[in-house]
């Protein structure tokens, strides 16, 4: 496209015929009230809560909470309808925006920490949200970001600044992104799919085992008659605290933190690096089948475990603990599944501090587990590494398809690639 038919705004270059306006004169704003006593846990009246809106722009409906249907009726703003923005105003996920795709209860209201926007004549709803959902909304958002607890007034939204084209050019728009959001979605139930599925084996091959037909009782419940119980520690060969020592963007050796274990798994998808001599090295290095406990974090995710499969030299810090199986006794990747499948017991061995948790090693190796004979073990980890494989692929096509969008988002918002409108 010709320079001479762009502009310069007050959110960058925009195609000369856009017009760039304030979100409060092509939308009305409103916001929720809370009710007394807050969120109910049932009811029919749904009550879209911060936290209900996810970071892929989607409501959390099997979350909900609920308010009293008299408490509805009195309402005169905050009422949610199909087409709705919705976008939360404060706390530490501010300013993340969702559309209203579909209303499973009747009556919807948005609470006290939820924003609702409502486009009006001359802008298309879902247009209007790609545009607070990308790096033009955001990017303002975080500018106006402010106060001890943070978040975002309503005069603040009223001044975003929205690029705006013509109305066939803007549903042509919000075309192409929702065709690319229906096909991550699609995604999304696919995983959410195999995610039930290996839940399901885990319940049923971890306490039942392939085939047993004969079942004992036992200290950690029934499991088949031929499996032992024994404890953690009997069945590994090391259990070691992770290096306590300065971590940087650059260094010798490469580092595995807590948050690089991802869905059972080490991965380096952000890494980083220490500097430390050779014998140091040589006793903190990881090898493949090594099993990683976070051992100190919040509740919620304390006790979070993967195995490392990685190639190269990388050593692990203080956070975690390293289980070296005994290979003789245990296969590595069912220890790993059956760590993972019993987080919740495992973690009731955790003692708790203000916003903390910790799993000390002693504790972690009392942890009694059913133990089947090798080769079991071995089919039971092939089972769900296969089940693994498949949401790996998953993840992957969500993630390519995240990027398009990112893109798409980045080109089709600022008019640097144009729709043709027939």
């Amino acid at each position: 496209m010709n320079q001479q038919k762009f502009k310069d705004t007050e959110i960058g270059r925009m195609p000369k015929e856009w017009k760039v306006v304030k979100l409060d004169t092509i939308a009305d704003i409103e916001t929720g009230k809370r009710a007394k006593g807050g969120g109910l846990s049932k009811g029919s009246v749904a009550s879209i809560g911060g936290e209900h809106i996810d970071q892929d722009g989607n409501i959390l409906w099997d979350k909900m909470k609920f308010i009293p249907e008299s408490f509805y009726e009195d309402l005169n703003q905050g009422k949610v309808r199909l087409g709705d923005i919705l976008m939360v105003k404060d706390g530490a996920t501010t300013g993340k925006t969702c559309i209203v795709r579909s209303l499973p209860y009747e009556k919807v209201a948005i609470n006290e920490h939820v924003f609702l926007i409502k486009s009006k004549a001359g802008a298309i709803s879902e247009f209007l949200f790609y545009v607070l959902f990308s790096k033009v909304g955001q990017n303002q958002i975080k500018l106006k970001f402010h106060g001890l607890i943070g978040g975002i007034k309503r005069g603040d939204i009223k001044s975003i600044i929205i690029p705006l084209p013509p109305l066939p050019e803007q549903q042509k728009i919000a075309e192409i992104l929702s065709t690319v959001d229906s096909a991550i979605e699609k995604v999304n139930q696919a995983i959410a799919k195999i995610e039930r599925l290996k839940k399901g084996l885990m319940q049923e091959l971890l306490t039942k085992g392939i085939g047993r037909k004969e079942f004992k009782d036992t200290e950690i419940g029934r499991i088949p008659k031929e499996w032992e119980v024994v404890r953690l520690g009997e069945v590994i060969k090391l259990c070691q605290y992770g290096l306590s020592v300065k971590i940087s963007d650059q260094g010798k050796y490469p580092i595995i933190k807590m948050d690089d274990i991802v869905n059972g798994y080490v991965v380096n998808d952000n890494v980083k690096y220490v500097d430390i001599d050779e014998e140091t090295y040589r006793k903190f290095k990881l090898e493949k089948g090594d099993v990683l406990f976070n051992r100190t974090n919040s509740y919620e995710l304390v006790g979070r475990t993967g195995i490392f499969l990685l190639n190269g030299g990388y050593v692990f810090a203080s956070y975690l603990i390293r289980l070296k199986p005994n290979r003789k006794i245990v296969n590595p990747h069912f220890l790993t599944f059956y760590l993972i499948f019993s987080n919740e017991k495992i973690r009731q061995l955790a003692t708790r501090a203000v916003h903390q948790a910790n799993i000390n090693a002693t504790n972690l190796q009392n942890l009694k587990l059913p133990l089947p004979p090798l080769p079991e073990q071995q089919k039971i980890a092939e089972i769900l590494s296969t089940v693994d494989k498949r949401l790996e692929l998953l993840r992957a096509k969500k993630e390519k398809l995240e990027r398009i969008k990112k893109g798409l988002m980045n080109d089709l918002l600022t008019g640097k690639r144009r729709i043709r409108i027939c």
